[in-house]
């Protein structure tokens, strides 16, 4: 199975947490369900670009979170992970995307009411919502 992460050299991250907030975020959106095993850390490694003690390091920090889950001789699994993860984690990625969205418009001299209006603007862009929704 190939995972779709990507890695990149420009990143001031390293390449460990790209790979791991990656495959976190395949797994707590569901895109990667229950029970899926995942490529050993060999295949995983050839497949990313890294070494294998990348992959293990990854590995070994998600199953420590509980939505990993390794069993000797079979391989490394997607752990059951339950809704009050799922909910918390799309909460927590949308709040640090709007936070830096924020920060920008903060750096740009931008009022709270200016900044409520453009996000209403964005809103209705994105959803194509009238005004009273």
């Amino acid at each position: 199975m190939k995972i779709p992460i990507q890695v990149s050299a420009d990143s001031s991250a390293p390449m460990y947490l790209q790979i791991e907030e990656q495959l976190r975020a395949l797994i707590l959106s569901g895109e990667l369900k229950e029970g899926t095993m995942l490529p050993s850390i060999r295949e995983f490694a050839q497949g990313a670009g890294c070494s294998v003690i990348t992959i293990r390091r990854v590995y070994q920090d998600l199953e420590n979170e509980g939505i990993l889950l390794t069993r000797q001789g079979t391989g490394t699994f997607v752990a059951k992970v339950g809704d009050t993860n799922r909910e918390r984690y799309r909460r927590d990625a949308v709040i640090a995307a709007l936070v830096e969205a924020i920060e920008t418009g903060r750096s740009l001299q931008s009022g709270i009411q200016e900044m409520r209006d453009w996000f209403e603007e964005a809103l209705k862009k994105v959803y194509t919502l009238d005004d009273g929704e």
